[in-house]
């Protein structure tokens, strides 16, 4: 896990893009307890809001989407790639998308609200289903917060 986060700030983007998949299989795989889980999507967190290649950034996104097959992370954790939205192409914002919806807060339907009005159809229906995660916990009275 260590090697595999010190590869995320490797000068080689192929590099980069591996170590993120590597965690990805972590997460996946649920080998991590709880504490290492958030370390790792954190730091895949700064990865896919700063990093410069889109492939790495999906790749991070994509690692952080699976672990919340494992996991639960709270919005906090996650908010910051709300910030990137705007500038995001269409694969990172269904990632992203995906990631608040998964949180089941509350605190993100204003996060992915305006995505309901976005000009791509396929954004529009990751934001409607991330939107829809939060409804449907909400209506079984399992809200979550940060």
């Amino acid at each position: 896990m260590f090697e595999a986060l010190e590869a995320l700030t490797d000068r080689n983007s192929d590099r980069r893009d591996v170590a993120a998949a590597v965690l990805g299989d972590l997460l996946r795989g649920a080998v991590l307890d709880a504490d290492a889980a958030r370390l790792v999507v954190g730091r895949l967190v700064s990865v896919a809001v700063d990093e410069p290649v889109t492939k790495v950034r999906e790749s991070a996104l994509n690692a952080i989407s699976e672990a919340f097959n494992r996991y639960d992370f709270p919005l906090a954790l996650v908010e910051p790639l709300a910030a990137a939205m705007p500038t995001m192409e269409r694969e990172l914002l269904v990632h992203t998308l995906y990631i608040l919806g998964a949180t089941h807060d509350p605190q993100a339907r204003p996060l992915i609200a305006p995505y309901l009005r976005h000009l791509d159809p396929v954004v529009r229906e990751e934001a409607q289903l991330a939107a829809a995660a939060i409804t449907a916990v909400e209506s079984r009275g399992l809200t979550r917060s940060s």
